[in-house]
């Protein structure tokens, strides 16, 4: 450090300065903490650039705009379910009884200077966040940025996602209208359905007979401390690894498993980021303030004895009600015990449908045995049938949302609430089916393009006359970079478990795992999954002489 000191005041001194106050406290911090070695290292770190990779910047600047409009929110609710009288700004309410929660949440909408905005604010962040989180995550699925080295930057994501969820719903249930707590009372039944245990997980979590006195006292630190905390460590955690790993790209020129192909961290990158946090936080202050979200006033005050028409969660809570609301009340009765089936089986598919998104690198992995390290995303087409699976998936996840909101779709569309419920029931097991088949067809119709492309070039729409008479369309070849992004992908292999015979005549031991992973493998890149590239004697004949 005092070499390096010294050469500093020595290149001042040549240049005929003493070191500038900032150039002193930076050389001060370099040898506490090395910041000149961990800049050089990091600042030019090259990042691609791709409009996909946006939507994690969503979800991470709606995240801190999501801190922002909380800490502000929390100056001023009082979570309490103490009861008072209704005396303020907003009339319709005056003389009701409620409780000092959601006189508190009327006093932020209609007194505080700026609340009902910074309340809007910052429930359109959570919706934001939560669908720029799956979003986000059905890009990376698609692409296959899970693979090795990002599994564990996946399982980050998706507890992310789950967490927010969970965030979400103990957000909109603070403010004790009578939309939040119909929602608490349908969380309240789910609980109990739970065999054995059931009912103590809900006295532990209500305080006892619901609605209870203290859950808004318990669901408030919850909501404000313990979740965004430990939402805030695995945000930093994520940003770490996006960082020490090189980042994924899409197949281009010059792109491979040691390049990256973009601009550097510092200052391009950052400029970028910077102003795409302010245009993040705009457009969400924009709806905040044109678009009303959530108008506690209008449904009163929460009562046991009182449900909301049209009682709707937030979407990413229409996946779970969908599944209740259309389950047939099964019940069973043994030992003098009620299993209520009816509920506690979609309230159990929940999760594990989740689960399931979330444990897939992990599946996918074990099937194909790569070990490799991957930078290069696939494009979703050359993977027809982990595409089709997140496309049945994502088509699941519609059909439940039309079945949590069947009395609104039966209100507004004139239709018959059974006959909504009865749709829903069908198509949970026949459209992900349908639209896998689709998805994996058309999957395989863009593989079929691309071959046709590298191999005849593109159609130009110009019609040429032979001298024969005959009409041709005239075909412009594609450049190299095209060619190499259209054909850089591998071809699979599908796992095989080779004779079950050995030269010797004796009976090779195969494991049920190693027989369902063959099956499985040949599901996935089995001759039916893709369409083969063109080789290089197919493009050569083609190109040469007379037949280009």
């Amino acid at each position: 450090m005092d070499g390096a000191r010294s050469g500093n005041d020595g290149a001042g001194a040549a240049r005929g300065q003493a070191p500038g106050k900032g150039e002193k406290i930076a050389d001060w911090a370099d040898g506490r903490l090395g910041l000149y070695a961990l800049a050089k290292a990091n600042m030019r770190k090259v990042f691609p650039d791709h409009w996909s990779f946006m939507l994690g910047e969503v979800c991470l600047y709606s995240f801190l705009i999501l801190i922002l409009t909380g800490v502000y929110l929390t100056l001023f609710f009082e979570p309490s379910t103490n009861e008072v009288v209704y005396n303020g700004t907003y009339e319709p309410l005056n003389g009701i009884l409620m409780t000092r929660a959601y006189e508190s949440t009327l006093d932020i909408s209609f007194e505080v200077r700026g609340g009902l905005l910074i309340r809007q604010i910052h429930h359109w962040a959570a919706l934001v966040f939560v669908t720029g989180m799956l979003v986000h995550m059905m890009r990376v699925f698609f692409t296959g940025a899970f693979r090795k080295p990002r599994e564990l930057n996946w399982v980050f994501g998706w507890t992310l996602l789950m967490l927010g969820i969970i965030t979400g719903l103990t957000g909109y249930s603070l403010p004790d209208d009578l939309l939040s707590g119909t929602g608490l009372r349908f969380a309240h039944g789910a609980i109990l359905s739970i065999p054995i245990v059931g009912t103590y997980v809900a006295f532990f979590l209500f305080g006892g007979e619901f609605p209870g006195e203290d859950f808004i006292a318990r669901l408030y630190p919850i909501h404000i401390l313990l979740l965004p905390g430990i939402m805030l460590g695995l945000v930093v955690a994520h940003l770490i690894l996006v960082f020490y790993h090189k980042h994924t790209q899409y197949p281009g020129p010059g792109r491979d498993q040691k390049t990256v192909v973009g601009m550097p961290f510092l200052p391009v990158y950052m400029a970028k980021a910077g102003g795409f946090f302010f245009l993040v936080f705009g457009v969400l202050a924009l709806m905040g303030g044109i678009a009303s979200i959530n108008p506690v006033w209008a449904f009163g005050p929460y009562r046991p004895d009182m449900v909301t028409t049209g009682a709707q969660p937030d979407w990413y809570l229409g996946f779970s009600e969908g599944l209740i609301r259309v389950m047939p009340g099964w019940e069973l009765n043994a030992w003098g015990h009620t299993l209520e089936l009816g509920v506690f089986i979609p309230f159990s598919l929940f999760p594990l449908i989740l689960l399931a998104l979330g444990l897939y690198p992990f599946l996918e992995a074990w099937i194909t045995g790569d070990k490799r390290e991957h930078h290069i995303l696939d494009r979703p087409r050359n993977m027809p049938v982990r595409t089709g699976l997140g496309a049945a998936w994502l088509s699941l996840y519609a059909v439940l949302l039309i079945g949590g909101g069947n009395d609104i779709v039966a209100t507004h569309l004139h239709l018959s609430i059974n006959v909504i419920t009865w749709f829903v029931r069908i198509a949970v097991f026949v459209v992900p089916v349908i639209t896998f088949v689709v998805t994996k067809r058309i999957c395989l119709g863009l593989q079929r393009r691309d071959r046709d492309k590298v191999l005849h070039g593109r159609e130009t729409g110009t019609i040429k006359r032979l001298p024969n008479g005959q009409y041709i369309e005239i075909h412009e070849p594609l450049s190299q970079g095209q060619l190499f992004t259209l054909t850089q992908h591998e071809e699979h292999q599908p796992y095989e478990l080779g004779p079950l015979v050995d030269a010797g005549g004796v009976r090779r031991r195969v494991t049920p795992s190693q027989r369902v992973r063959a099956r499985l493998a040949k599901a996935m890149f089995g001759p039916q999954t893709r369409i083969a590239k063109p080789t290089q004697a197919e493009y050569r004949e083609l190109t040469s002489g007379d037949h280009h």
